[in-house]
């Protein structure tokens, strides 16, 4: 169902407000340089910094600016099973594709409470649901028994899972569960090259904020099957795949898009703050392997 590129999008802010112009034009230059598809108010986008109403606020702009010419698969996460809800529905009536859900965090939730939430968002969501499982964040992991149990009971609504897992035996352990035509998405961007060759069908890349065509033309090269031009775009990729992690994320990413893009805030709104001189160093030296500054 969704292949490729496709980035979870930065949230650019200026002086504590959502810049709308700059984040218009970052999905213009995104779909101009390839990617597949857009990811607004995921983690990269900040959107547990974020009001109700200016997430759905955001979700509608990036549908309107996509303006069909991709999909947009809005970010609905929350901890709380009816905010959830509420931001499916409201992705729903601005035009997203599908909706990218989280567990629930905090909580900690048993395996029995995560498949009764995905329950309810699925039956009374009316969106294609893609699973998030990043329990470096979350806490909580979606076993592989849980996900094969949500898609067989929603197997129309439950299309794939963007893995952050980082344990690459899990893309095959999920697919034997799930089904071949189970869509997975790597949400690593350094594993995103295995993740490829054990039957995944994409990335939901943070590096594509900064190196769009770049992880565009690599994914093209997985989708052919030339590994060989993959693992070259994976070494000229790697150290900004690394470095975009070198503090506490998306601080490295917005510094990255401030440089390769000088119309871009690299604003963050608390909890999150300016990365070190450190990972800025990295970033920089990173962004010169990669020829993009």
């Amino acid at each position: 169902m969704f292949s490729g590129s496709i980035p979870a999008l930065a949230t650019p802010f200026r002086n504590g407000f959502f810049a709308e112009s700059e984040f218009r034009a970052l999905i213009d230059w995104q779909i101009a340089e390839g990617s597949s598809a857009l990811v607004p108010c995921g983690t990269t986008g900040e959107a547990a910094t974020m009001t109700i109403e200016e997430h759905d606020h955001v979700v509608r702009v990036c549908v309107e600016q996509a303006a069909g010419r991709v999909p947009v698969i809005a970010g609905c996460g929350s901890n709380d099973t009816s905010v959830a809800l509420h931001h499916i529905h409201r992705a729903k009536e601005a035009g997203a594709a599908a909706a990218l859900l989280v567990p629930p965090y905090y909580n900690r939730p048993n395996q029995e409470g995560v498949f009764r939430h995905f329950e309810v968002l699925a039956r009374d969501g009316g969106l294609p649901i893609l699973l998030y499982n990043v329990p470096a964040r979350t806490v909580t992991d979606i076993a592989v028994e849980t996900m094969a149990r949500i898609r067989k009971a929603f197997p129309e609504v439950i299309v794939g899972v963007k893995d952050a897992t980082g344990v690459i035996g899990r893309i095959s352990a999920q697919r034997e569960a799930c089904g071949p035509d189970f869509c997975q998405l790597s949400g690593n961007d350094e594993t995103a090259l295995a993740v490829m060759a054990m039957g995944g069908s994409g990335c939901i890349s943070v590096t594509a904020n900064v190196a769009p065509r770049l992880c565009a033309e690599f994914q093209a090269a997985c989708a052919s099957g030339d590994y060989a031009r993959a693992l070259a775009y994976q070494d000229r990729l790697f150290p900004l795949h690394c470095a975009l992690f070198s503090d506490a994320s998306p601080g490295p990413v917005k510094y990255a898009l401030s440089v390769v893009r000088p119309d871009f805030p690299a604003e963050l709104r608390l909890p999150m703050t300016e990365p070190s001189a450190a990972s800025k160093k990295a970033v920089d030296a990173a962004l010169a392997h990669a020829k993009l500054a």
